[in-house]
């Protein structure tokens, strides 16, 4: 063999090898192959399914995308009402997403007629639960003011149909948000293939409902457990190389189910009505952003709208609105929604309008010694309820929990269809360094071990002997129902000794609102409001956690 044949030989073997190699690393790299053990995923045949060909989550309907980042949250201005309940603290958001607006009227009315259609308010095991949804429009009258034609029309009438639901209670806000993510999902496993098209309209009754959480621990048992729908979708069609359906019912791994919305955090909510997507500045990032929008003013300074408000609040005693045709910013209530510019992360009315609820337990002190990352007070951790066979129970319409507020007002906690839900308890706590209880709504800052926690001695003759007194010592009124007649029974708390109106059932609200002047649509201002009643000030909007990459962004470049 001479020796160009042999080189020949050489390089037809490094070829080879090469080709060998890069197929192999192929092969391992492959995301149908598991790269710890080289076994396949996926596989037609059996084992591990899992979707491996995830992009990006979709952004969830209604909502804009904020992306996370550090932010200075409270005031670092001058504070003229000395409230010292917003201080200063440095703060870590998680990318998130919110809706781009309040929910309005006719979202809030579709919801309502959902209910309606699912638990008819005239069917005797139903009527608290959609008279317990129905927004207070009462809310709106005043003893000396004329009102009558919002109490009558505001929430109904198509004139005020994408103007913001007022009248809902922080409750009733959380129980849209749950409704909200159930319809969602639905939709999403519907246009995947995983349940039969239209499968809302197939039975739509009290039990034959679809609840999220019901589909991925005990999907069988959702809609009722009515097999036409839960095996009627194009999935159904898929058959292992035995002809058994596979891919039958989505979970977590499918990545088709969408994160649930919820009501946004205080963080999230401040952090994002700021609007710091394209302002990057020293005084912006250490909190000196006053508005949604840039500058220190609440009139615009652009040319071609020069002089206009830019948002809807109180301009001044009995002045809603400014002089009709001049100086006007469009509204004496509320506006509907996208009447003015939004910000850079285009979220609309994040000053003015209405306020809102966000999802937090109010306390004076926001304090970053305790958490700088995704800061929120009022985590009480549950877990599914299981029967003695182990499976998860479900509630069922002899089932229904109802809660009697301490307005008198009934709502139902659980719906037919969803998963019975448990404080956690020992068990789950042994031993673990995050959380020890369920409910950490009071943690070091108002329990037991970080208030001023003393008991006073008296005589024993006196009634106030070993008398306990707590940091929030906030009014208790009991309210019941009575058994035999079914009314309520109202016992006010009537007590000198009560020194706060704080406890564990009163909420923020954030944004200020048509009937506030203009100190308090700065994003930093917190107010409180108790979670079961209502007002013609405050409504909300909608969050959705963001999973995977912080952004699409940096995602791009770490591919």
């Amino acid at each position: 063999m001479d020796m160009k044949n042999v080189s020949n030989l050489k390089f037809l073997i490094a070829l080879a090898l090469l080709t060998s190699i890069v197929s192999c690393k192929r092969s391992s790299n492959s995301s149908n192959v598991d790269s710890a053990t080289g076994w396949k995923i996926n596989d037609k045949n059996g084992g591990f399914q899992y979707n491996t060909s995830f992009k990006e989550q979709e952004t969830p309907p209604g909502t804009a995308f904020i992306e996370g980042g550090t932010f200075t949250m409270g005031k670092v201005q001058d504070d003229p009402m000395h409230d010292w309940n917003n201080t200063p603290t440095q703060q870590h958001i998680q990318s998130f997403y919110m809706d781009e607006t309040e929910v309005t009227n006719l979202n809030y009315l579709f919801y309502l007629d959902y209910l309606k259609r699912v638990y008819p308010p005239d069917d005797p095991n139903y009527a608290l639960i959609y008279k317990g949804a129905l927004p207070d429009t009462l809310v709106w009258r005043n003893r000396l003011g004329y009102n009558e034609m919002m109490t009558e029309n505001y929430l109904r009438h198509p004139g005020y149909a994408n103007y913001p639901v007022v009248g809902v209670s922080w409750i009733q806000a959380v129980e849209y948000a749950n409704w909200r993510s159930n319809r969602v999902a639905e939709m999403s496993l519907q246009e995947a293939g995983y349940i039969k098209r239209d499968a809302q309209y197939t039975d739509l009754s009290a039990e034959s409902t679809f609840d999220v959480d019901t589909y991925i621990n005990a999907p069988t048992e959702t809609y009722g457990g009515n097999s036409e729908v839960l095996e009627g979708g194009k999935r159904r069609q898929q058959t292992d190389a035995d002809g058994n359906p596979i891919n039958v019912y989505a979970n977590r791994e499918s990545g088709l189910i969408p994160v649930k919305y919820r009501l946004p955090t205080e963080a999230e909510w401040e952090y994002a009505a700021l609007g710091m997507s394209e302002l990057r500045s020293y005084n912006v990032y250490r909190g000196r952003k006053k508005y949604p929008w840039d500058g220190q003013y609440t009139r615009s300074g652009k040319r071609v709208n020069r002089g206009d408000q830019l948002a809807n609040f109180k301009q001044g005693k009995g002045d809603y609105g400014g002089i009709a045709g001049w100086s006007d910013d469009g509204a004496d209530i509320t506006a509907e929604v996208k009447s003015y510019q939004p910000n850079d992360y285009g979220l609309y009315d994040m000053a003015g309008n209405v306020a809102e609820w966000v999802a937090d337990v109010y306390r004076p002190i926001v304090d970053d010694e305790f958490n700088d990352f995704n800061y929120y007070r009022g985590n009480v951790y549950t877990k599914n309820a299981l029967n003695e066979d182990g499976t998860v129970k479900i509630v069922t319409v002899d089932e229904i929990v109802y809660d009697t507020l301490s307005n008198g007002k009934i709502i139902a906690r659980n719906l037919p269809g969803e998963i019975a839900k448990v404080p956690v308890d020992e068990e789950d706590t042994y031993l673990r360094t995050q959380f020890d209880k369920s409910d950490n709504r009071n943690f070091r800052d108002g329990d037991k071990r970080s208030s001023r926690y003393y008991r006073e001695s008296f005589d024993e003759g006196d009634d106030r002997v070993n008398t306990t007194r707590k940091m929030y010592n906030s009014p208790d009124h009991k309210v019941e129902v009575d058994s035999t007649e079914g009314k309520l029974i109202r016992e006010y708390d009537k007590s000198n000794n009560r020194t706060s109106l704080i406890n564990d059932e009163v909420r923020v609200y954030k944004g200020g609102s048509w009937r506030d002047r203009a100190y308090w649509i700065d994003p930093a201002q917190r107010r409180y409001f108790p979670q079961d009643m209502a007002t013609d000030y405050i409504g909300f909007r909608c969050a959705v956690s963001r999973v995977g990459s912080k952004s699409v962004k940096s995602q791009k470049k770490r591919n």
